[in-house]
């Protein structure tokens, strides 16, 4: 990844694993809430949840990464996050990761671009790869994330995507 700034992101845990989205991305941080199921949906989609008088389609980030489910803790989190739609129309998501570790700024010299994985994480969903200390966080793209295998469309077969 090329660029001589710096970057902000919210990093947060799945499991053992950290991951990150750009602070420009994620509206708000929310404790853990049920959703609304609605029938027929993939596994990674829990349902409808309320924010502010809003419906909005919350999803489980774990599943949607190919991780097993687990049940919600008291770290559980609710990322709000904006994820670029159709005719540049932003549609908010509500992305329940197992805790939100910080916001961190990374330099641009710990950004690396994201390699070829071929294994758990697929690079397409991978925006960047951010040094921290001796270990990585993978730094996510919602548009690509959710772009990916139908993930849209589904969301559209909802009534959901933007």
């Amino acid at each position: 990844m090329s660029g001589a700034s710096d970057i902000q992101v919210v990093v947060f845990g799945l499991g053992d694993e950290e991951f990150a989205l750009p602070v420009t991305t994620v509206r708000e941080i929310l404790d853990h809430r049920n959703a609304y199921r609605v029938p027929h949906a993939p596994d990674w989609f829990l349902g409808l949840t309320d924010v502010r008088g809003d419906s909005v389609p919350m999803v489980d980030l774990r599943v949607r990464l190919g991780m097993p489910p687990v049940d919600p803790t008291l770290t559980t989190r609710v990322l709000v996050v904006d994820v670029a739609g159709g005719e540049g129309k932003p549609l908010a998501l509500g992305m329940v990761v197992d805790r939100v570790l910080d916001v961190a700024t990374f330099p641009a010299e710990s950004v690396e671009s994201a390699p070829d994985l071929g294994g758990r994480w697929r690079s397409e969903q991978i925006e960047a790869i951010l040094r921290r200390g001796a270990g990585f966080v993978a730094l996510l793209d919602p548009a690509r994330l959710f772009g990916a295998d139908g993930a849209e469309a589904a969301l559209a077969d909802l009534g959901m995507a933007a």
